[in-house]
């Protein structure tokens, strides 16, 4: 499958024009953002790994929107959790371009980018991902003050059990909404816990495109140099070589 949207060419005002690029899962996707406003996104899903058509899109996309690397004022790329070669493809690029051209580059964790989708005034927002194998990613967010997400605990992976009992941990402490972008898998693990189940867009590079944007107005962005992968799961190599 594959998806491509246009937004209308808009005149240049000054804003940060960023591209953003998420690898972390056979369904990628690819955006332009002049600051908070998606230009364009293209996005597929199929069994391909995404990382290895991701260049002739960003191509494609490019071309569409009369825009070239060295215009770009910002990098944003989606650091994991994921697909170990999806990341480390998305990373490399990103990286790569920051050095080439000298601008910032932003790593944001696929998690956020799916709670960031929710709207609904829980206390607690528990982001989920697919993670196979019967798991799944989870991270726990509250929102700030000022309505920002804050990453309560680490990134984990868990099975279904672990992520009822997460989310029955959180709901001692307020009400907890579980955002997945495949709701259809979650829904059952956490009935027990009456949770409400939310569906979020795994077209996720707007959505880490415009965290990358606020990031970048706050100051807080990384370096290419210090951006890394953030698996949490270890690689099939890494546990056989410890034997499981």
């Amino acid at each position: 499958m594959f998806s491509v949207t246009l937004a209308p060419k808009l005149p240049y005002t000054g804003a940060v024009l960023t591209l953003s690029l998420d690898t972390s899962s056979r369904g990628g996707s690819v955006a332009v953002l002049r600051d908070l406003a998606v230009l364009g996104v293209v996005s597929t899903w199929g069994d391909e790994a995404y990382s290895s058509r991701i260049f002739r899109q960003l191509e494609f996309l490019l071309a569409e929107l009369g825009l070239k690397l060295d215009q770009f004022e910002l990098f944003a790329v989606a650091a994991g959790p994921g697909s170990f070669t999806g990341l480390r493809v998305g990373l490399a690029s990103a990286k790569a371009w920051s050095e080439a051209y000298g601008k910032p580059v932003a790593g944001v964790s696929a998690l956020e980018a799916v709670a960031a989708q929710c709207a609904y005034p829980a206390a607690w927002l528990v982001s989920v991902v697919d993670a196979r194998r019967g798991q799944f990613y989870g991270a726990s967010y509250r929102a700030d003050a000022g309505g920002e997400l804050r990453l309560e605990g680490d990134e984990c992976v868990v099975g279904g059990d672990e992520l009822l009992k997460l989310v029955k941990e959180r709901a001692s402490d307020g009400e907890v909404a579980v955002v997945a972008t495949e709701p259809e898998l979650v829904t059952r693990l956490v009935e027990p816990a009456g949770t409400k189940v939310f569906r979020a867009s795994n077209v996720l590079a707007p959505w880490i495109g415009q965290l990358a944007v606020v990031r970048a107005k706050q100051g807080t962005l990384s370096d290419a140099l210090t951006l890394d992968a953030n698996y949490v799961r270890r690689s099939d190599a890494e546990v056989d070589a410890k034997g499981r």
